[in-house]
């Protein structure tokens, strides 16, 4: 579809001043310098727009202590992405995870994606999580980030992937008045919608009788329209062949369902088409032309086929409003007061219009074509299969707040105190509804692979998808969760320094933090309406039909009908009573948890220098102790909300080194030791469980549930890095890095019986229920290769030409125990990280020249584990992504001092997100292709203006 240009307005130009990098517990403050770094005096940087960001960038790397790698906004408001996670995505060693839902919407840092996640130096997060879902932090807030991947003792302990710290505006940033607004609209081609990207800054500051005094206010609203199409070949379940053995009971290619097993004994047992099969093994069922199992105790040749395909047209849209203020005092040269309020929310709604269809059953069934010299179905017919479209509804709100007053005192010239108090609350609130309609088709005709690991499938009457009277009106899901979490968190901080000895800065501080955190839910679900009904007979208003699904990417159906989720949240509670089931006066929300957290943290830091060579040799040396106390209440809504109360409490010291030598005045090695930990999220210490029915005939549900006694994750920390910067404004960069992890937190699956549990779709008192459990330990190693080139020779136009780009392999490895189904352990295998790929790069061309500013970046990364899937099929049990890239375009001309026009393009060639079933060598993105969702391509156009 061809672009659409729509007309928008935009801010700003600023001289960057950079300083050192303040560390993450002493919430930084542009009023007062922070802690002098020892390298002499910091540089000024002059130039302004794309270089002057990337040139920015280095020098915070080039000035930091830690290895520590940065994006610095080009002008005020002017981060070169819409927002946190994608801005991230061109830093070294940091990978994005989700780009559906048109945005970058997770990162992982060298491959772990637990980073602790700090504003202007503050622990922050969302709700009863552990960190702040970045990507709500608008980049018009934002004058820089920076990702520590080293740690000292004076930061938080908590992240083992490292540290993103999210610095906003202050009014001492500027001399005086100053003003800049922001316009974008955005083009979302998949949704064909458009889009506002909005922000005004005002700050100001004056002198007068009681000292300077500043403020500053800078409001951020985003909406986004989007749409993510998704089609999926199903998991893989045995099928006996066109001829079944005599004696099996079984029909020609009739689905094997697995044999119960004596819980004693482990024998399965003996009974006619039942297989001595076990699902959600490891490696799955073996994939060999002719391999057997056991039916009723013959020996019996099995095919393996997909047991569904489906189609997911999810439209949805998000909003995100967010601002802050602060205020700030400096009543003489020694001391500022600043205090600041920053807010992040969000409302988002999503509908998925979910087409499924079973094929799985055998009546009349006709031969298939198999992969060759294997016994995997690559396309067959089914006949009379049993199929349902779900019109899925989802709402959710959430609200963010950071309340803060911070302290700075200068100590004569050599030291300062710094004090600071926070207070935040955050609150997730959301709602489900979902409605399913069904009906048997005559027959359906599927290639599970068709290219390109896209399945294509079409119904003998493809027109019947849209006709309402014979859709009938099925299962009701309705649920909700509100999620609240709060902080109280008290620092203060202090250092002195000294110019000659070996000893050069003593730094110490304590941080207490009171946290709070609770979980409400709700569900209800029924099977069938208490009269039996079509959609048609729902009215015209209660059904929804889409078009031009997948844009002829796929050779698959492009419309069909189903319940209107809109419709659904609408008119819900005359919904509900279809069903007999409460409405919104008899529904309330049941707490399953509330935990209160005491944290103490108390460090000792010391600087110092020696000269080895007549070179210095800068050192810095610390320990951090930590106590936690924790206690829970949990309530078991399966069990009249009875009540469960635990207590833990742990301590830990955490030490840290690090040594940074300058070889020669442009040459400098690094070398960092730290300790760091994860701690659990409050969900995966949440005893209670989520259930799921028996929805594919496997003859038990699924379901999760936390571990109370869940244990932190502790990481050994080893980095050296060599940084070479050989021009003002290039580097090249070389770091090794090395994570030795222990108690990691894996995923293991044990039958239970939950009798009472209120399912009625699949009902079932049995199922394969996983918790997370400390049962791993890994090593997580790589390199870092990064390049930034900005040449001073080039001639005329081609000065300011540069270029910007970085390698990241990694090496992981995991210990994963191996369990049968009562949840014993058998054996262990070795695994990959989730999330990790072993290969990354990112390329970015730069140009910066009189009133252009241009940047076209290219970002790849090589196939991952993205998760292990529930253990309820004969598949491989891993999820993997294939390798994952974006081209983009960003263009920048400024009119004049105030005045700029922007122009961005994101993902120009259209790349889509894969995933395929892969376990060891099993398993791979043909055989085993899974799903496909195009990514959408966007683009921007935008003004921005400023006055200073």
């Amino acid at each position: 579809m061809a672009f659409k240009p729509v007309i928008f307005t935009t801010t700003s130009m600023f001289a960057l001043m950079l300083a050192g990098a303040a560390h993450a517990q002493t919430a930084p403050d542009a009023g007062v310098a922070a802690a002098p770094q020892s390298d002499a005096e910091i540089n000024e940087i002059v130039v302004t727009g794309v270089r002057a960001s990337i040139v920015g960038a280095l020098n915070v790397r080039k000035q930091s202590t830690q290895i520590v790698d940065s994006i610095v906004s080009e002008d005020v408001g002017k981060l070169p992405d819409n927002n946190v996670i994608e801005a991230l995505q061109r830093v070294t060693g940091v990978q994005v995870t989700n780009r559906t839902g048109g945005e970058a919407a997770g990162i992982s840092i060298r491959g772990l994606t637990d980073a602790l996640t700090t504003l202007n130096g503050r622990n922050i997060f969302t709700a009863a999580g552990q960190a702040f879902a970045l990507q709500d932090v608008s980049a018009n807030l934002v004058s820089r980030v920076d990702v520590y991947k080293t740690r000292s003792a004076d930061q938080i302990e908590t992240g083992l992937a490292g540290q993103v710290d999210v610095q906003t505006r202050r009014p001492f940033d500027f001399d005086g008045f100053a003003i800049s607004g922001l316009a974008r609209g955005i083009y979302n081609e998949q949704a064909d919608t458009y889009n506002p990207n909005v922000a005004l800054l005002v700050s100001d500051r004056w002198e007068t009788g009681i000292g300077d005094i500043g403020i500053l206010v800078n409001g951020s609203y985003t909406r986004t329209k989007y749409r993510d199409q998704t089609v999926t070949a199903g998991a893989l379940v045995p099928f006996a062949d066109m001829d079944p053995a005599e004696g099996t009971g079984l029909s020609p290619f009739q689905r094997i369902f697995p044999a119960a097993k004596d819980p004693i004994t482990g024998e399965f047992a003996v009974a006619p088409t039942l297989g001595a099969w076990e699902p959600g093994l490891d490696r799955g069922l073996s994939t060999a032309a002719g391999s057997t199992m056991l039916v009723n105790g013959v020996e019996t040749p099995y095919y393996l086929s997909r047991d569904a395909v489906f189609s997911s047209d999810l439209y949805g849209k998000r909003e995100r409003p967010s601002f802050n203020v602060a205020l700030q005092w400096a009543p003489n040269s020694s001391s500022v007061y600043t205090a600041e309020v920053f807010y992040a929310g969000f409302r988002g709604e999503t509908f998925n219009s979910l087409q499924f269809s079973f094929v799985d059953y055998w009546a009349n069934p006709e031969a298939p074509t198999l992969y060759d010299g294997t016994n995997i179905v690559k396309a067959r017919t089914a006949n009379s299969v049993y199929g349902f479209n779900s019109g899925d509804f989802t709402k959710s709100k959430t609200d963010s707040w950071v309340y803060a007053l911070n302290g700075k005192w200068d100590l004569g010239e050599r030291g300062k105190i710094v004090g600071d108090i926070a207070y935040q609350r955050s609150k997730v609130e959301s709602s489900f509804i979902a409605m399913r309609t069904d009906r048997v088709a005559n027959s359906i005709t599927t290639d599970f692979n068709a290219g390109g690991g896209i399945p294509s499938y079409h119904f003998d009457d493809d027109s019947l998808l849209n006709d309402t009277s014979i859709w009938n009106v099925a299962q009701l899901y309705d649920n909700a969760n509100r999620d609240k979490g709060s902080a109280i968190t008290g620092m203060l901080d202090g250092y002195y320094t000294w110019d000659e000895g070996f000893i050069r800065q003593v730094k110490a501080g304590i941080r207490i933090d009171q946290r709070k955190a609770s979980n409400y839910v709700r569900t209800q679900d029924r099977g069938a309406p208490l009269v039996g009904t079509t959609l048609a007979g729902l009215g015209e208003d209660a059904a929804f039909t889409n078009s031009d699904f997948y844009q002829g990417r796929a050779d698959v159906p492009s419309s069909w009908t189903l319940a209107n989720g809109y419709w659904l949240y609408d008119n819900a509670d005359m919904v509900r009573g279809l069903y007999g089931l409460a409405t919104s006066d008899q529904l309330s929300l049941q707490k399953t948890f509330d935990i209160d957290e005491s944290t103490i943290a108390m460090y000792l830091q010391v600087d110092g220098e020696v000269s080895i060579f007549g070179r210095p040799l800068k050192l810095q040396a610390g320990a951090r102790y930590v106590t936690v106390d924790t206690d829970y209440n949990f309530f078991d809504r399966y069990n009249n909300g009875a009540q469960t109360t635990v207590s833990s409490g742990s301590d830990r010291w955490l030490p840290s080194f690090t040594a940074r030598y300058e070889i020669t005045d442009n040459l400098r090695l690094r070398f960092n030791y730290g300790e760091t930990l994860r701690r659990p999220n409050f969900g995966d210490i949440n005893p209670n469980y989520t259930l799921t029915g028996d929805l594919t005939n496997v003859g038990y549900g699924s379901g999760s549930a936390g571990t109370a006694d869940l244990k932190p994750t502790h990481s050994k920390n080893f980095d050296l890095a060599l940084e070479w910067y050989f021009e003002r404004n290039s580097a090249i960069t070389l770091t090794g890095f090395r994570r030795e992890i222990e108690g990691l937190v894996v995923p293991l699956t044990i039958q239970e019986y939950i009798p009472n549990n209120g399912i009625e779709a699949g009902a079932t008192d049995t199922f394969a229920i996983t918790r997370p459990v400390n049962a791993s330990n890994g090593v997580l190693k790589g390199l870092e290769l990064g390049l930034t080139y900005f040449p001073s020779y080039l001639p005329g136009p081609l000065d300011g030409l540069g270029f910007v780009g970085s390698v990241t392999v990694l090496d992981s490895k995991q210990n994963i125990p191996l369990s049968n189904s009562a949840g014993e352990i058998t054996g262990e295998a070795t695994s990959s990280f989730f999330g990790v790929s072993d290969l990354s790069y990112n390329a970015t061309l730069a140009y910066d020249n009189g009133p252009i500013g241009a940047r076209l970046s290219y970002i790849w990364r090589k196939e991952f584990l993205a998760n292990n899937e529930a253990r309820l099929f004969a598949n491989p049990i891993g999820v993997w992504r294939n390798p994952e890239k974006s081209l983009d375009l960003q263009l920048t001309w400024n009119v004049n001092d105030r005045l700029g026009v922007t122009f961005d393009a994101v993902n120009l060639t259209k790349s889509k997100q894969q995933t395929y079933y892969k376990f060891e060598d099993v398993g791979g993105p043909e055989q085993f292709n899974l799903g496909t969702t195009l990514i959408a391509r966007t683009f921007a156009l935008g003004l921005r203006y400023t006055f200073k």
